[in-house]
């Protein structure tokens, strides 16, 4: 089993930026990619990006060119650099982990999940 924990989430005015973590514990070797979903009220969760082992990156069409994910594999931490932030980006962000082969693999949420952390962005 692997655990996701996320942090940093809270409210930020419209332009701002925000960066999200997320560290993975328990059988992270289980893990070769670790990747965000978002879901604001009322909508389906949505894909916003991810990042495989060796440094393969895949965004979001809403998030292309303001998101950038990175991961630290020493810490089995992933981050969620957020920036030119919009009142669209209002959300709950989850964290997402497990083995992908592709990174379209990704894109239709691994095995693991965090909790969330919730985004609010102000007008």
């Amino acid at each position: 089993q692997v655990q996701l924990v996320e942090s940093g989430g809270g409210l930020v005015e419209t332009g701002g930026s925000l960066r999200l973590s997320c560290t993975a514990s328990g059988s992270s070797s289980d893990i070769n990619a670790m990747g965000w979903f978002r879901q604001a009220p009322g909508k389906q969760r949505e894909y916003v990006a991810a990042i495989r082992s060796n440094g393969d990156t895949h965004y979001g069409d809403s998030v292309t060119g303001r998101f950038i994910i990175l991961r630290d594999s020493a810490t089995n931490t992933a981050y969620l650099l957020m920036n030119s932030l919009n009142a669209e980006d209002t959300a709950v962000y989850y964290c997402n982990a497990g083995t992908a082969v592709t990174m379209l693999d990704t894109m239709y949420g691994m095995d693991y999940w965090g909790k969330g952390t919730l985004v609010t962005v102000s007008s």
